[in-house]
């Protein structure tokens, strides 16, 4: 596997995901923000979709704050998720934000699923949501977030613990009930 950015948001880089197999695909043929994928390397490709992809990010600066990037849909292909190609690509993007001048990066998440995904990728809930049922999330570019205590991490869990969920993000939440945050995986080797 390979990752990389295909583009930053004035760039204007597009992607053809099998709407059948990735969530949000939609929002990667849109041309306003960048991109960044896990792939196959010499993976054949037909000429509807960009087979070859496994993972993908799309991303944006924010509209008032220059330091921040934003990253507006994370997806997986639906037979990897689970195997953390969703954290490495994030945390990879991180990493290259700060070479592009960012401070922060910061990603609103709407299931404990992409919260505790995130967490994997050195991110911490800041507290704040997004109005729309995201919690949201960040990270300094060069580091994992410093507050990555169990108070804050579990503070996050408690806000899903309190909407209608199905039994299976019920089920996910008890078992992290009074438990620490997941670990940041270390630095992408390939860096």
């Amino acid at each position: 596997m390979e990752i990389e950015v295909l583009g930053w948001p004035p760039d204007g880089p597009t992607l053809r995901l099998d709407y059948r197999r990735f969530s949000y695909a939609g929002k990667f043929v849109m041309s306003n923000t960048g991109k960044a994928v896990v792939r196959e390397p010499n993976a054949a490709t037909d000429s509807e979709w960009d087979d070859a992809v496994l993972a993908a990010v799309a991303f944006n600066e924010d509209r008032t704050d220059p330091s921040t990037l934003w990253l507006r849909y994370v997806t997986v292909r639906d037979d990897l998720r689970g195997e953390g190609l969703g954290p490495r690509l994030c945390r990879f993007v991180s990493d290259r934000a700060a070479e592009r001048g960012y401070d922060r990066v910061r990603i609103g998440v709407n299931n404990p699923y992409a919260y505790e995904a995130l967490y994997r990728a050195g991110f911490a809930f800041t507290g704040e949501d997004t109005g729309v049922a995201e919690l949201v999330l960040e990270r300094p570019t060069s580091q994992v977030a410093p507050d990555r205590s169990a108070e804050t991490y579990q503070a996050g869990l408690d806000r899903y613990r309190e909407r209608d969920l199905s039994d299976a993000e019920v089920a996910f939440l008890a078992r992290k009930t009074g438990s620490e945050p997941p670990t940041a995986a270390a630095a992408d080797p390939e860096r």
